[in-house]
């Protein structure tokens, strides 16, 4: 039993049928305080609320748990057309000492089955019969891997489902659909299901971008903004998918809940209710029908504007509510500090969830589109059930601007062992610079002395939390944000705890980190192992 973050333990079992023998076992145990359960290679997180269950408690009970019998696969299976050009097939062939050939034949040769899923919606791990196949991850990960890319790494092949950042090595790539949201199940890949893989019989076609912008043409809503300007990037956030992750599926969310929170609380909604998530700044927003707004988050200069008289406005202050009338425009400049400006809207927008949620996942690409020009968001409207609240009037906390240093708390784990005892000095010795490629996936960070590693080898995938700062070879480490994604083959060192994520989704490119470690409050070597 290892920590993972103050709010998750990651179970190590002894190999992969363990793992997913222990896992119908555990959701069957129903234990008190367990949030969501996330299979891995060998491994399954554990998310939980620690004020209903203590880790040592949790950590014994999970102990005494014994694996079920073996697991009927199923009869289901998939046979995925596939066109061998990937970027990385030259160097697998080097890797594995053959020519790109025979790594094709080989790779159409073996009997794969989906072992478990994650990642991102629709991505499934898949083991083969043939043990040649154990390929590195690439030493950096790409920032953008393509749709329907085929790819190798360690003992595992899988399929992007959505265009993603990732570090393995792509051989080709295929049209084949891995998720989608009119299919049931949505995923093509489930456990268990058997995948055969075949050349492509013609050309592959490029699938078209799907379209989840709210549609222009559409009934006019009686309430209902448009996007004038919609900045750097604008977004529909509430609280996320949380209960998914064993799917593929992030929770995903506004990347500072307190902001969200406040907002609609100055608005009178419920706390759970989404609202805009603006990043940068920069923005205009005109709005049809009577409103009342309030912006929460990072400070920008804002102001509500008659159109039909310029030269009149109305400033907004953070966190106290406006009103707005039919034809108004909020505008909002750049962003002094902080990075995101949340704006909260009385009675909410009139979106259908996706899997419960307004929330727009760039990773899976679920939910709402980000908004652009022109764009029209229907609103529910000021009387929808919302009631007033008046602001607390608590003074407003600055947050982070370029070239300042913050302070995230940690706790080490699960993969600390991997790192030499001076790279985790280096991890709170040294200020971490977020660098401008960092996104609601993870802030990319950049140390003058990379993170040395005390084992080579690859590590099998195994679930990570939002917070989890995982090391690639290179040594400078990704802090993982709400978008992340659910499983990773890279060591995590530690995550940043709960309490301090908001601050860590308020960071812009240019301030700096510096991570203070904590102890567990119980550790979790006094626990029992579980008894052979």
């Amino acid at each position: 039993m290892l920590p993972a973050a103050d709010t998750a333990l990651l179970l190590e079992s002894a190999d992969l049928d363990e793992s997913m023998r222990l896992l119908p076992a555990i959701e069957a145990a129903a234990l008190p305080g367990v949030r969501e359960l996330v299979p891995g290679a060998r491994t399954i997180l554990v998310r939980f609320d620690p004020t209903l269950i203590a880790p040592v408690v949790l950590a014994e009970r999970l102990l005494a748990i014994e694996p079920t019998a073996a697991i009927d696969g199923g009869e289901r299976s998939v046979t995925i057309p596939v066109r061998y050009d990937g970027d990385d097939l030259d160097e697998v062939a080097r890797v594995l000492g053959a020519s790109p050939e025979e790594v094709i034949e080989r790779h159409l040769a073996a009997a794969w089955r989906v072992a478990f899923t994650g990642f991102a919606p629709g991505f499934g791990y898949l083991v083969g019969d043939d043990p040649r196949f154990d390929v590195p991850r690439r030493s950096a990960p790409r920032t953008r891997i393509p749709a329907g890319s085929v790819a190798l790494a360690g003992r595992y092949s899988g399929v992007y489902p959505k265009e993603s950042p990732g570090g393995w090595q792509l051989i080709g790539r295929t049209d084949a659909v891995l998720w989608d949201l009119e299919r049931e199940p949505p995923a093509l890949l489930a456990p268990g299901t058997a995948v055969r893989f075949a050349r492509a019989a013609r050309e592959l076609v490029e699938a078209a971008p799907v379209e989840r912008r709210p549609p222009r043409d559409a009934e006019r809503a009686r309430h209902a903004l448009e996007v004038v300007r919609p900045g750097l990037q604008l977004l529909v956030q509430d609280l996320g998918r949380p209960g998914l992750a064993a799917q593929g599926v992030s929770a995903s969310g506004a990347a500072d809940r307190r902001a969200l929170r406040e907002a609609n609380r100055a608005v009178g909604n419920p706390p759970h209710d989404a609202g805009l998530e603006l990043a940068g700044g920069g923005a205009s927003l005109r709005f049809r029908g009577p409103a009342v707004v309030a912006l929460t988050g990072a400070l920008a200069d804002a102001s509500v504007v008659d159109t039909e008289r310029p030269d009149a406005s109305i400033p907004v202050e953070p966190g106290r509510p406006v009103a707005i009338d039919d034809g108004d425009e909020l505008r909002i400049g750049a962003v002094r500090d902080g990075l995101r400006v949340v704006i909260g809207i009385r009675g909410g927008i009139a979106l259908d969830p996706v899997l419960e949620s307004r929330s727009s996942d760039t990773l899976a690409q679920l939910g709402p589109a980000p908004l652009g020009a022109g764009d029209e968001l229907p609103l529910h409207g000021p009387a929808a059930g919302a009631t007033a609240v008046a602001p607390t009037g608590a003074p407003r906390a600055p947050l982070p601007r370029a070239g300042q240093t913050v302070e995230l708390r940690v706790v080490l784990g699960p993969r600390a062992e991997w790192f030499t005892a001076a790279a985790l000095e280096t991890l709170e010795a040294q200020e971490w610079e977020v660098t401008p490629r960092s996104d609601r996936v993870g802030l990319r960070l950049a140390g003058a002395i990379p993170l040395e590693r005390a084992r080579d080898g690859e590590l099998e995938s195994e679930g990570c939390v939002t917070g989890a700062i995982q090391v690639p070879p290179d040594g400078q480490p990704v802090l993982f944000l709400p978008d992340h994604p659910l499983t990773g083959g890279y060591p995590v060192i530690g995550a940043v705890v709960d309490d301090d994520l908001d601050l860590a989704g308020q960071l812009p490119p240019g301030a700096c980190i510096r991570f203070r470690v904590e102890r567990p409050p119980t550790h979790l070597e006094e626990s029992p192992c579980r008894k052979s």
